[in-house]
Formats: C-alpha cells, sequence, structure tokens
C-alpha cells in the first residue's frame, strides 16, 4: 500500500511540532524526504511504526538546518544497524553535491570513525542536478531545482505504482518555470508559511515563503487534484488544520491536506 506518513510539519523554528519531513511508502519500504533538524526523527520514526531498517532511501532537499541535521541521526542510526548485522543492503542519500559535502563534513566531525568507514560503501551518497532522474521504490521520479531565492534546493515530482502523481516543492512557493512538474498532478505538496489573513504577524514574503491562500490559488492555476499544506508556523496548532482549510477553500475546489505530526494519507 502506497502512504505518505507527514514525520513534522513545521518551518525551521517551531517548537510545538517537529521540521517538515516525511516517508513516501511502498508497503514496508520507506523513502525518507528531509529529515528535520534533530534526532526527533527517529523517535518519529519509531512513533509510526517504521524502523530505520525500512528505510533504504533518503533526499535532502537543501543545507537548511531544519532540513538536513537530522540526516544526521538517521545516518548513525543506518551505521549502527549495518555494524549490528541488522541492516541488510545500501542505504542511498540523493542530494545535491553541496549536501553532500555538507553531510559528509558534519559527519566527520561528529560521528565516529567506524561509522564513517561505511560512506561509499554501504552508506552511498548519489548527486543530483536538474532533471536528474531515478528509479526508487519502483517509482520514476525526477528531481529538479526550485530555483531558490535564498540556497540551492531541489524538489521532486515522482509516478505513483497507481499511475498517479505527486510533486514535492521543497520549502518555497511555486514558481512559473516549475509548471511542467506541477500542472494535473495529483498531490501537489506546497509550504504554506501561515494564513494570509495572518501575513502582518508572520510576515512570510519577508521570509520567501507563501500563505495559504497563495498556496491554494496557486494549487488552483496548476488544476491538481490534492494539494499538501506543510512548512507552518507553530502558533495556534489545535485550529491549524480547521483555519487553513477554511482559508484554503476559498481559493481551491479541490482536496486540501493540512496533516499534523504523524499523520498518514493514503494515496
Amino acid at each position: 500500500m502506497e502512504n505518505l506518513t507527514i514525520l513534522g510539519t513545521g518551518s525551521a523554528m517551531v517548537t510545538k511540532c517537529y521540521n517538515t519531513c516525511f516517508t513516501l511508502s511502498n508497503n514496508n519500504d520507506h523513502f525518507l524526504i528531509d529529515a528535520g533538524g534533530g534526532n526527533t526523527i527517529l523517535s518519529n520514526l519509531e512513533k509510526s511504526n517504521i524502523s530505520i531498517n525500512q528505510i533504504h532511501n533518503m533526499f535532502i532537499s537543501h543545507n537548511h538546518n531544519d532540513h538536513i541535521l537530522g540526516s544526521i541521526w538517521v545516518i548513525r542510526a543506518v551505521a549502527q544497524g549495518i555494524l549490528n548485522d541488522k541492516y541488510t543492503g545500501n542505504f542511498n542519500i540523493y542530494c545535491h553535491k553541496t549536501s553532500i559535502t555538507a553531510i559528509k563534513t558534519i559527519c566527520s566531525f561528529v560521528l565516529q570513525k567506524k561509522f564513517l568507514k561505511l560512506f561509499d560503501d554501504r552508506i552511498l551518497f548519489i548527486e543530483i542536478e536538474n532533471n536528474s532522474e531515478f528509479k526508487i521504490l519502483g517509482r520514476k521520479t525526477t528531481f529538479f531545482n526550485i530555483n531558490s531565492t535564498k540556497q540551492l534546493q531541489f524538489g521532486f515530482k515522482t509516478t505513483l505504482l497507481n499511475n498517479k502523481h505527486l510533486t514535492f516543492l521543497g520549502d518555497e512557493p511555486f514558481r512559473e518555470n516549475l509548471k511542467i512538474y506541477c500542472e494535473n498532478v495529483d498531490y501537489l505538496f506546497h509550504e504554506a508559511f501561515c494564513l494570509y489573513s495572518q501575513k502582518d504577524i508572520f510576515k512570510p514574503y519577508e521570509k520567501h515563503h507563501a500563505t495559504v491562500k497563495d498556496a491554494c490559488k496557486n494549487a488552483n492555476i496548476l488544476n491538481v487534484k490534492s494539494i499538501i499544506l506543510y512548512h507552518t508556523e507553530d502558533k495556534n496548532l489545535e485550529k491549524r488544520k480547521e483555519l487553513y482549510t477554511k482559508e484554503g477553500k476559498e481559493e481551491f475546489n479541490g482536496i486540501i491536506h493540512v496533516p499534523n505530526d504523524l499523520e498518514i494519507i493514503k494515496l
């Protein structure tokens, strides 16, 4: 069964939920997309009943701390599993060469040499560029440069096993030159830093982010079937789903997902 397990939904400085990351699953094999900023990635995987031994592919979109630092904990857990003969196969890390350098450098300072020796042996770094195409969990997956205004960042489009299409836009808004990856897809991951009605409070545009209204307006123009809103502020989590959905429906008639941490979306 193909599922999305949402491991975190928050932007960089949240404290009431975890940073945005999720898995795309095919039965008991899981593709991890980003890893958040700390070892909460391990506890949220555990709470979701996803064993580290069931993750053989990870994508890191860019080098901001709330996306890349959790990968160090995942790498350590995988390496420990390999050394204890509990992890079978290789662990593939898909990212740009700048992220490969960042991850390897951080690991060289904080992980023991016995773990580092597994790099390029059982822990493999697979370099991506714009329009790089791979088959991950049996799905055609194309990575693309989102043309970030802040730091080099990648998203991806994948064809699900049921022939539906899913696009992940990273943590910045849709840009017109990404239309080829987004138009008519079944699922669009689009960041929504806050409500448009609260833009003066959270100032999303100063941070190069979008509001719920912006994201859902894009989804409507792109004719997508479902939008998944994430990478949000965390000041009103109890009402986030209700308020974001209400504002989004003013712009988009399709399905709006405003997931909480640990929520599962069936594809």
